[in-house]
Protein backbone atom coordinates (compact mmCIF):
# COMPACT_ATOMS: atom_id res chain seq x y z
CA UNK A 1 0.00 0.00 0.00
CA UNK A 2 1.84 3.40 -0.77
CA UNK A 3 0.89 6.71 1.54
CA UNK A 4 1.88 10.20 0.83
CA UNK A 5 3.59 11.91 3.95
CA UNK A 6 3.98 15.53 5.10
CA UNK A 7 5.82 17.79 2.74
CA UNK A 8 8.57 19.61 5.05
CA UNK A 9 11.58 21.41 4.47
CA UNK A 10 14.40 20.04 2.66
CA UNK A 11 11.98 17.66 1.19
CA UNK A 12 14.03 17.12 -2.01
CA UNK A 13 16.95 16.45 -0.08
CA UNK A 14 15.78 14.19 2.86
CA UNK A 15 12.17 13.06 2.45
CA UNK A 16 12.41 11.42 -1.37
CA UNK A 17 15.39 10.38 -2.79
CA UNK A 18 16.39 12.24 -6.32
CA UNK A 19 19.81 11.26 -6.95
CA UNK A 20 21.74 14.25 -8.86
CA UNK A 21 25.29 15.07 -10.25
CA UNK A 22 27.72 16.33 -7.50
CA UNK A 23 29.74 19.50 -8.75
CA UNK A 24 31.75 22.36 -7.06
CA UNK A 25 30.83 25.46 -8.08
CA UNK A 26 34.22 28.03 -8.42
CA UNK A 27 33.40 31.87 -8.32
CA UNK A 28 35.70 35.38 -7.76
CA UNK A 29 34.51 38.30 -6.07
CA UNK A 30 35.54 41.60 -7.11
CA UNK A 31 38.77 41.63 -5.19
CA UNK A 32 39.46 38.25 -7.17
CA UNK A 33 39.39 36.00 -3.81
CA UNK A 34 38.02 32.84 -4.85
CA UNK A 35 35.14 30.44 -3.15
CA UNK A 36 34.56 26.92 -3.63
CA UNK A 37 30.73 25.66 -3.06
CA UNK A 38 29.37 22.04 -3.87
CA UNK A 39 26.17 22.56 -5.93
CA UNK A 40 23.62 19.07 -6.92
CA UNK A 41 20.96 21.30 -8.32
CA UNK A 42 23.05 21.71 -11.45
CA UNK A 43 21.53 20.79 -15.24
CA UNK A 44 21.24 21.84 -18.46
CA UNK A 45 19.18 24.18 -19.53
CA UNK A 46 18.98 24.94 -22.95
CA UNK A 47 20.47 21.79 -24.67
CA UNK A 48 20.93 23.21 -28.55
CA UNK A 49 24.34 23.78 -29.34
CA UNK A 50 23.93 27.16 -31.05
CA UNK A 51 23.56 28.29 -27.06
CA UNK A 52 24.34 26.21 -24.97
CA UNK A 53 23.28 26.95 -21.03
CA UNK A 54 22.86 25.35 -17.66
CA UNK A 55 21.07 26.22 -14.68
CA UNK A 56 21.92 26.59 -10.85
CA UNK A 57 19.87 26.37 -8.22
CA UNK A 58 21.06 27.75 -4.75
CA UNK A 59 20.56 30.14 -1.97
CA UNK A 60 20.15 33.92 -2.68
CA UNK A 61 22.41 34.91 -0.21
CA UNK A 62 25.64 32.26 -0.85
CA UNK A 63 28.82 33.44 -2.07
CA UNK A 64 28.45 31.53 -4.51
CA UNK A 65 25.13 33.57 -6.11
CA UNK A 66 27.06 36.83 -4.51
CA UNK A 67 30.11 36.43 -6.69
CA UNK A 68 28.39 35.40 -9.94
CA UNK A 69 26.16 38.86 -9.55
CA UNK A 70 28.99 41.04 -9.36
CA UNK A 71 31.23 39.55 -11.79
CA UNK A 72 28.94 37.23 -13.96
CA UNK A 73 31.39 34.21 -14.39
CA UNK A 74 31.79 30.82 -12.72
CA UNK A 75 33.05 27.42 -13.13
CA UNK A 76 31.52 24.09 -12.64
CA UNK A 77 33.84 21.32 -11.67
CA UNK A 78 32.64 17.49 -11.58
CA UNK A 79 35.13 15.95 -8.49
CA UNK A 80 35.74 12.28 -9.17
CA UNK A 81 34.46 9.47 -5.81
CA UNK A 82 38.23 9.69 -4.44
CA UNK A 83 37.58 13.27 -3.58
CA UNK A 84 34.41 13.49 -1.48
CA UNK A 85 35.89 14.28 1.70
CA UNK A 86 37.25 17.68 0.14
CA UNK A 87 33.72 18.01 -1.66
CA UNK A 88 32.62 18.20 1.87
CA UNK A 89 35.35 20.79 3.19
CA UNK A 90 34.02 23.09 0.44
CA UNK A 91 29.95 22.51 1.89
CA UNK A 92 31.70 24.00 5.16
CA UNK A 93 30.11 27.46 6.08
CA UNK A 94 33.08 29.07 6.05
CA UNK A 95 33.12 33.07 6.60
CA UNK A 96 33.22 35.75 3.48
CA UNK A 97 36.35 35.90 1.51
CA UNK A 98 37.68 32.04 2.58
CA UNK A 99 38.91 30.38 -0.26
CA UNK A 100 37.67 27.19 0.46
CA UNK A 101 40.04 25.16 -1.52
CA UNK A 102 43.13 26.15 0.44
CA UNK A 103 41.53 23.79 3.26
CA UNK A 104 40.91 20.78 0.60
CA UNK A 105 43.35 18.49 -1.68
CA UNK A 106 42.37 20.15 -4.68
CA UNK A 107 44.30 22.86 -7.04
CA UNK A 108 43.34 25.36 -8.48
CA UNK A 109 44.40 25.69 -12.05
CA UNK A 110 43.70 28.58 -14.98
CA UNK A 111 40.72 28.12 -16.54
CA UNK A 112 40.59 28.89 -20.44
CA UNK A 113 37.76 31.55 -20.89
CA UNK A 114 36.67 33.06 -17.47
CA UNK A 115 38.68 34.28 -13.89
CA UNK A 116 37.28 32.03 -11.75
CA UNK A 117 39.84 29.03 -11.40
CA UNK A 118 39.10 25.67 -12.99
CA UNK A 119 39.95 22.32 -10.32
CA UNK A 120 42.66 19.81 -11.80
CA UNK A 121 41.82 17.25 -10.33
CA UNK A 122 37.98 17.26 -11.98
CA UNK A 123 38.09 15.61 -15.32
CA UNK A 124 35.29 17.74 -16.93
CA UNK A 125 34.94 21.02 -16.03
CA UNK A 126 32.24 23.50 -18.06
CA UNK A 127 33.07 27.01 -18.13
CA UNK A 128 30.35 29.72 -17.81
CA UNK A 129 28.90 33.20 -18.19
CA UNK A 130 26.29 35.08 -16.72
CA UNK A 131 23.08 34.72 -18.85
CA UNK A 132 20.44 35.41 -16.29
CA UNK A 133 19.39 35.09 -13.17
CA UNK A 134 16.32 34.78 -10.81
CA UNK A 135 15.26 35.58 -7.24
CA UNK A 136 12.40 32.72 -6.43
CA UNK A 137 11.80 34.37 -2.75
CA UNK A 138 13.42 35.50 -0.18
CA UNK A 139 15.63 33.03 0.21
CA UNK A 140 16.66 30.89 -3.74
CA UNK A 141 18.05 32.20 -6.19
CA UNK A 142 18.62 30.66 -10.12
CA UNK A 143 21.48 31.29 -12.46
CA UNK A 144 21.41 30.49 -15.59
CA UNK A 145 24.86 30.19 -17.10
CA UNK A 146 26.18 30.56 -20.80
CA UNK A 147 28.48 27.46 -21.46
CA UNK A 148 31.71 29.08 -23.25
CA UNK A 149 33.95 26.02 -22.66
CA UNK A 150 33.76 22.35 -22.11
CA UNK A 151 36.83 21.25 -20.98
CA UNK A 152 38.00 17.48 -20.08
CA UNK A 153 41.70 15.73 -19.73
CA UNK A 154 42.84 15.40 -22.59
CA UNK A 155 42.99 11.05 -22.72
CA UNK A 156 38.90 11.43 -22.12
CA UNK A 157 38.00 12.88 -25.25
CA UNK A 158 38.51 10.62 -27.59
CA UNK A 159 37.03 7.66 -24.68
CA UNK A 160 33.72 5.63 -25.79
CA UNK A 161 30.70 6.70 -23.49
CA UNK A 162 30.87 3.66 -21.12
CA UNK A 163 35.12 3.92 -20.74
CA UNK A 164 34.45 7.73 -19.80
CA UNK A 165 31.87 6.90 -17.17
CA UNK A 166 34.28 4.71 -15.64
CA UNK A 167 37.80 7.13 -15.54
CA UNK A 168 35.49 10.33 -14.28
CA UNK A 169 34.35 8.01 -11.32
CA UNK A 170 31.44 10.67 -11.01
CA UNK A 171 29.68 10.25 -7.46
CA UNK A 172 25.86 10.67 -7.50
CA UNK A 173 24.20 12.56 -4.57
CA UNK A 174 21.85 10.67 -2.80
CA UNK A 175 20.39 13.28 -0.38
CA UNK A 176 21.10 14.12 3.77
CA UNK A 177 19.33 13.29 6.85
CA UNK A 178 19.41 16.76 9.02
CA UNK A 179 21.51 18.54 7.16
CA UNK A 180 24.81 16.86 8.88
CA UNK A 181 25.18 13.39 7.37
CA UNK A 182 25.49 13.15 3.58
CA UNK A 183 24.66 10.30 1.49
CA UNK A 184 26.77 9.42 -2.15
CA UNK A 185 26.25 6.84 -4.83
CA UNK A 186 29.40 5.27 -6.76
CA UNK A 187 28.75 4.24 -10.66
CA UNK A 188 30.35 0.64 -10.13
CA UNK A 189 27.87 -0.69 -12.62
CA UNK A 190 27.06 1.06 -16.31
CA UNK A 191 24.67 -1.11 -18.45
CA UNK A 192 23.66 0.33 -22.17
CA UNK A 193 20.24 -0.46 -23.31
CA UNK A 194 19.82 0.51 -26.88
CA UNK A 195 16.91 2.52 -28.21
CA UNK A 196 14.87 0.67 -31.04
CA UNK A 197 13.14 3.34 -33.78
CA UNK A 198 9.63 3.67 -33.82
CA UNK A 199 7.00 1.17 -35.42
CA UNK A 200 6.58 2.38 -39.09
CA UNK A 201 3.26 3.42 -40.21
CA UNK A 202 2.55 1.53 -43.72
CA UNK A 203 -0.74 3.29 -44.24
CA UNK A 204 0.68 6.46 -43.57
CA UNK A 205 3.40 6.66 -46.31
CA UNK A 206 5.37 9.62 -47.02
CA UNK A 207 2.39 12.05 -46.08
CA UNK A 208 3.70 14.96 -44.49
CA UNK A 209 0.90 16.78 -42.44
CA UNK A 210 1.74 20.47 -42.15
CA UNK A 211 -0.52 23.02 -40.72
CA UNK A 212 0.75 26.16 -43.32
CA UNK A 213 1.43 25.98 -46.70
CA UNK A 214 5.59 25.34 -47.69
CA UNK A 215 6.92 25.53 -50.64
CA UNK A 216 7.65 22.70 -52.71
CA UNK A 217 10.79 22.16 -52.75
CA UNK A 218 11.21 22.85 -48.33
CA UNK A 219 8.54 19.58 -48.63
CA UNK A 220 10.85 17.85 -50.99
CA UNK A 221 13.86 18.71 -48.20
CA UNK A 222 11.77 17.52 -45.42
CA UNK A 223 11.62 14.06 -46.40
CA UNK A 224 15.74 13.88 -45.53
CA UNK A 225 14.77 14.47 -41.96
CA UNK A 226 14.56 10.87 -40.09
CA UNK A 227 11.11 10.45 -39.84
CA UNK A 228 11.11 9.45 -36.02
CA UNK A 229 11.51 13.92 -35.98
CA UNK A 230 9.48 14.92 -39.11
CA UNK A 231 6.35 15.73 -37.06
CA UNK A 232 9.05 17.69 -34.52
CA UNK A 233 10.54 19.30 -37.34
CA UNK A 234 7.85 20.69 -38.76
CA UNK A 235 5.96 21.90 -35.55
CA UNK A 236 9.26 23.82 -34.87
CA UNK A 237 10.26 25.46 -37.86
CA UNK A 238 6.01 26.65 -38.47
CA UNK A 239 6.04 28.14 -34.86
CA UNK A 240 9.59 29.98 -35.77
CA UNK A 241 8.27 31.29 -39.20
CA UNK A 242 4.56 32.87 -37.60
CA UNK A 243 6.20 34.27 -34.72
CA UNK A 244 8.94 35.96 -37.72
CA UNK A 245 5.07 37.00 -39.25
CA UNK A 246 5.65 34.66 -42.40
CA UNK A 247 2.57 33.12 -43.62
CA UNK A 248 4.34 30.10 -45.46
CA UNK A 249 7.66 28.20 -44.97
CA UNK A 250 10.28 28.54 -47.40
CA UNK A 251 12.44 26.70 -48.69
CA UNK A 252 15.27 29.08 -48.04
CA UNK A 253 14.39 29.73 -44.65
CA UNK A 254 13.96 26.24 -43.68
CA UNK A 255 17.54 25.22 -44.88
CA UNK A 256 18.50 28.05 -42.80
CA UNK A 257 16.29 26.69 -39.94
CA UNK A 258 18.09 22.97 -40.80
CA UNK A 259 21.42 24.40 -40.24
CA UNK A 260 20.48 26.14 -37.20
CA UNK A 261 18.92 23.78 -35.40
CA UNK A 262 19.68 19.98 -36.73
CA UNK A 263 22.93 20.22 -38.37
CA UNK A 264 24.55 16.70 -40.15
CA UNK A 265 25.73 15.34 -36.55
CA UNK A 266 22.39 15.91 -34.73
CA UNK A 267 19.99 14.64 -37.45
CA UNK A 268 22.36 11.08 -37.24
CA UNK A 269 21.10 10.60 -33.81
CA UNK A 270 18.29 9.99 -35.14
CA UNK A 271 18.57 7.74 -38.67
CA UNK A 272 16.10 5.24 -39.54
CA UNK A 273 17.60 1.91 -39.52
Amino acid sequence: MKKSVPIKPFWYADVVVFPKIVTVITTINKEGIVNAAPYSFCIHYDIMHHNPRVIVGMRKTSHTYQNIAETGEFVVNFPPADFLEDVMETCRFYPKGVNELEHTLFTPIPSQKVKPPSIKECGQIIECTLDKQYLLDKTQGHVIGNVVALVFDEELIELGREERFRRLNLPIGLGDEKRKYFYYGLIDKVEMHELKPPPKEESAGDEIKTGMPWDEKALKALQQIPSAIREMVVEMAEDIVKKEGADRVTYERYMKLVEEYAPEDVLERFKDE
